[in-house]
């Protein structure tokens, strides 16, 4: 059936071509497409507990023997080898943080605890750091608004935010350790310190203008077992490389993983959105057509958007659809719902050097304009 409006856009946008027309945040919803979405999928709803531990299990056994073996191997090519695999075995572990903020407690019983053991406490970003947090940004009237905790205007900012965006996110190990092993014990004793860590250091977010809420109850006493868990790690871990029990090889390669490993994730979140909100309260539509899919044939999006991130604007659209469910339901949708439906407006098949262009063309656009 076809819609009765327009969104002023090619159905298929090509990431490759010149930069396109913007998003308008009150595009007009497509009733079609978001009652089709939510029939074709309710069988899809349950998580499958084996997928979950199996997959978590895998990425971070694969991710720690391949960093081992990058530690213990002397020679640089089989080295690297290890540590590039160590990267994306463990980017994809990690990634489950993301399955975590949307998974019921009782859906995948012990996968929470199970992942905070494996990757959280060891990679020092505790799910807290990401629960109640990324709920926010997926809430009707806060996505790509000032208070959208992983939303900037990316695409019309200066030039240089990209690279800038990505350096960043290359010392992001190192603040960790800090944040864990010194700032956090500190903040204990020190109450106006603690607010600020709480405020500003205890969430994975890119919008540097938002402040979180101190928690409260059972998330609070939660959030102290896992903080005080990763706060005796880092602080292990700073003490066994002081005293030279670690190697200050072993360290730093594990260190320049992990920070590989944030740098993989900082890319990704580059393309995970189209960036060009001004802060205006979106419609439904709207939010998908500024989210990305890179679905099949393409097969990197499976290493560099894993645990389901290459299906990101579908997710948006169904934000409680496992992360393995999510092929499935595009492959429906993508049967059910033909053109010009904003279903296939949101599918990118020029993939991420296609993706990264078109943020850089913008941002030079934005230059050109202003200079204009």
């Amino acid at each position: 059936m076809a819609s009765s409006f327009s969104y002023a856009q090619p159905a298929h946008r090509a990431a490759d071509t010149a930069v396109l027309p913007r998003v308008s945040p009150n595009v007009p919803d497509d009733a079609q497409m978001i009652r089709t979405a939510a029939q074709m999928t309710r069988d899809l709803n349950a998580p499958d507990a084996r997928i979950y531990w199996a997959d978590l299990l895998a990425s971070a056994a694969i991710g720690y023997g391949a960093l081992a073996g990058a530690i213990m191997i002397e020679a640089l090519l089989p080295a690297l080898v290890c540590a590039a695999v160590a990267v994306l075995a463990l980017y994809r572990a990690g990634s489950f943080i993301h399955e975590l903020t949307h998974l019921r407690p009782d859906a995948v019983p012990g996968f929470n605890a199970g992942w905070n053991a494996l990757i959280g406490i060891p990679m020092l970003v505790p799910s807290f750091m990401y629960e109640g947090v990324h709920s926010l940004h997926h809430a009707r009237t806060r996505y790509g608004t000032d208070k959208d905790p992983e939303y900037l205007p990316l695409a019309l900012m200066k030039p240089w935010t990209v690279p800038l965006f990505v350096a960043v996110s290359a010392l992001a190990p190192v603040g960790l350790l800090v944040r864990y092993g010194v700032i956090g014990p500190l903040s204990a004793i020190v109450p106006a310190l603690r607010r600020i860590v709480v405020e500003r250091y205890s969430g994975l977010v890119i919008n540097p203008a938002f402040r979180r809420a101190m928690p409260e109850g059972a998330a609070r006493r939660r959030w102290l077992v896992l903080e005080t868990a990763a706060s005796v790690w880092a602080i292990t871990l700073i003490v066994l490389v002081a005293t030279g029990v670690v190697p200050l090889r072993t360290f730093l390669i594990g260190m320049g993983v992990a920070s590989a490993v944030m740098v993989l994730n900082q890319v990704r979140t580059l393309v995970a959105h189209l960036w060009e909100n001004e802060g205006e309260v979106m419609s439904v539509t709207a939010q998908y057509l500024d989210s990305v899919n890179v679905p099949p044939p393409a097969l990197l999006p499976a290493l560099w958007a894993p645990v389901g991130l290459r299906y990101h604007a579908l997710h948006h659209l169904l934000p409680g659809l496992p992360y393995h469910a999510l092929g499935e339901a595009h492959r429906r949708l993508s049967a059910a719902l033909a053109e010009p439906s904003a279903y296939h407006q949101a599918s990118y098949p020029g993939g991420l050097p296609g993706l990264l262009a078109r943020l850089v063309r913008s941002t030079r656009s934005q230059r050109a304009s202003v200079k204009a």
